[in-house]
């Protein structure tokens, strides 16, 4: 898996296009594996028309809220696992603020994290 780190105060909509060529193809099926994900939600901070043509373009259908609108959007449900996640690394005092200067270590320590979190989801199941 690969990570764009960037900037703390960068606006995050300014690196949804490199994220999406990122993405690695998904294995599994026969043929040519995919690419791409067939649609993509995203929160008011990425409402702009630029991007959602950038997107479209690509051949992915975006659901985007829009500003000024109320939350009835429907993409609560979607954006809770990721704000569920970010809750998960503030955990870890180090991760919430970045202090480490060399993209590595902070790297290093994300992905520690991620594991810690992966071995306690799987002993509270009782699987490790």
């Amino acid at each position: 898996m690969q990570f764009s780190l960037t900037g703390g105060n960068r606006n995050d909509v300014t690196q949804l296009m490199p994220l999406i060529q990122t993405i690695p193809p998904v294995r599994g099926r026969r043929g040519r594996p995919r690419r791409r994900p067939d649609t993509l939600y995203a929160d008011r901070g990425y409402d702009h028309d630029k991007y959602r043509t950038q997107v479209r373009h690509l051949g992915i259908t975006p659901f985007i809220a829009r500003r000024g609108e109320e939350h009835g959007s429907g993409l609560g449900v979607y954006r809770w696992v990721v704000e569920q996640s970010i809750a998960l690394l503030h955990w870890f005092r180090r991760l919430r603020v970045r202090w480490e200067i060399r993209d590595d270590i902070h790297e290093a320590f994300l992905r520690l994290a991620c594991a810690i979190i992966c071995f306690r989801r799987l002993a509270s199941l009782g699987l490790c």
